[in-house]
């Protein structure tokens, strides 16, 4: 009967938020409607989709090469569906916190809930800090590398600018995306964005198969540890875009749904990953390990402008999708997240690109940071955190008892769903974040004493330096 009393509550909230939706029959809000103002399940899907596979889809083939063809494959799988698990738990404790706060009637029509908000009012302010860092760190450093990606593929179309000038256009072209109020408005950019990636992807897959395997190919991954688990860290990266789960919920007029939306976009985002992945490397082999960008052995055609392009645009797409979570952060510790005025919120915001733009510019190492990154960050925030808080949450026999979301039936009950997420926590603390840690931080020091911190044009053409 309690449990019938909660499912009113929730559903008769939703429906409130659905009516927020203008009714007017204006041509001015049916355009809104149509291209600004999202919150179906296919606009989460989009969402989770696009914001999945940006850069990493260039980088993908380098880790293939420190990994070799056979583990490439299998950790795309096994991180794809594991990242699709978090992502559920990380729905559930959402449902969970939303419904809860609900019968307390909280209203959040004016208020964005956040990761960090969730394991506040579900396990108190010490998950609260710890998610707060990991997560903000994590979207932090997603949004540096979205930035050095920009400058990257650029280069390849107009190399008269060396990469570090051209990181300081893009990082004022992607300072716009403090217009953007919030995931609600993102509906045809993320449409945009993932038709620009599945061209990118099946170009990727189709230009290295015509231009086919080049004179004395080798295929030596994996050949040195470091390597390997740099590689492997790249792809629990990969899949470990769901950090902002929460807002893309939120955005939602019916989050309840939410459930199977990230397995479904994974299914979709592996039918591009692995077939350009698998053709890149297929045709250049251990070339790979000095190019962390697919683009620099493919030759240039418009097919590859037109490429480098839409990554372009879409990069600048995922760096809001990145950095909208944070604008939200800074919005709630200066006071100003439920103003009404966007231009007011929007001046507010650009402190927060300040950083972006720095880092982006000390640390210009394309690939090897993806690595880092996941290792260091991505394991946490995405991963060992959302399980630890499942598992905490719902530890007493009331909670379980009284859970607005139980445990899939394929799992057996509560001990399969615990079983699960203790798995997940020991194989990324040992394997994502020791063996990748370690591999990672060797990788990237390696880069440091290469080329050096501010490097003016990583990975360029020596005549070009």
């Amino acid at each position: 009967m309690a449990l019938e009393k909660v499912e009113t509550v929730v559903a008769g909230n939703y429906v409130e938020m659905e009516r927020e939706e203008p009714n007017s029959d204006s041509i001015k809000t049916k355009f809104s409607n149509l291209f600004w103002h999202g919150g179906s399940v296919y606009d989460a899907w989009f969402s989770c989709a696009s914001n999945q596979v940006a850069q990493v889809l260039l980088t993908l083939p380098y880790s293939f090469s420190q990994l070799g063809m056979v583990s490439g494959i299998i950790f795309q799988l096994f991180y794809g569906l594991m990242g699709s698990w978090t992502a559920y738990l990380i729905s559930v404790l959402y449902v969970e916190y939303r419904t809860r706060k609900e019968r307390e009637k909280v209203d959040f029509r004016n208020h964005v809930i956040q990761w960090f908000e969730v394991l506040d009012g579900l396990l108190g302010k010490h998950w609260r800090n710890i998610g707060l860092f990991f997560n903000c760190t994590f979207l932090l450093f997603g949004s540096v590398i979205q930035l050095i990606a920009c400058a990257s593929n650029i280069y390849y179309i107009n190399d008269n600018l060396d990469k570090r000038t051209w990181t300081y256009i893009f990082g004022a072209c992607c300072a716009t995306t403090v217009f953007i109020p919030s995931f609600h408005n993102y509906r045809i950019w993320s449409c945009l964005g993932l038709v620009m990636t599945t061209y990118t992807a099946w170009y990727l897959t189709a230009a290295s198969l015509i231009h086919g395997q080049v004179e004395g190919v080798k295929h030596s991954g994996p050949a040195k540890m470091v390597l390997y688990f740099t590689g492997a860290t790249n792809i629990l990266y990969t899949f470990g875009g769901h950090a902002v789960t929460v807002e893309i919920m939120h955005a939602m007029w019916k989050p309840q749904k939410f459930k199977l939306i990230y397995l479904i976009a994974t299914i979709y985002v592996l039918t591009l990953t692995l077939p350009s992945a698998s053709a890149v490397y297929w045709a250049f082999g251990d070339m790979l390990l000095n190019h962390s960008n697919a683009f620099a052995l493919l030759p240039r055609t418009g097919f590859r402008d037109a490429a480098v392009i839409l990554m372009l645009i879409h990069q600048f797409i995922t760096f809001g999708f990145a950095c909208t979570p944070l604008y939200f952060v800074w919005e709630k510790f200066i006071g100003v997240h439920d103003t009404k005025s966007m231009f007011k919120r929007a001046i507010t915001r650009l402190p927060v690109v300040i950083p972006i733009w720095f880092l982006a510019i000390i640390f210009p190492f394309f690939g090897p940071i993806n690595s880092t990154v996941g290792s260091l960050l991505v394991s946490f925030t995405v991963y060992i955190i959302p399980a630890m808080a499942h598992m905490m949450t719902f530890a007493s026999p009331s909670a379980r008892e009284n859970a607005i979301e139980r445990p899939p039936k394929f799992l057996g009950g509560w001990g399969g769903l615990y079983s699960m997420n203790i798995f997940v926590v020991v194989w990324v603390f040992i394997v994502g974040f020791g063996f990748g840690g370690w591999a990672s931080m060797v990788n990237f020091i390696h880069q440091i004493d290469t080329f050096g911190v501010f490097t003016k044009c990583y990975q360029c053409p020596q005549h070009k330096v």
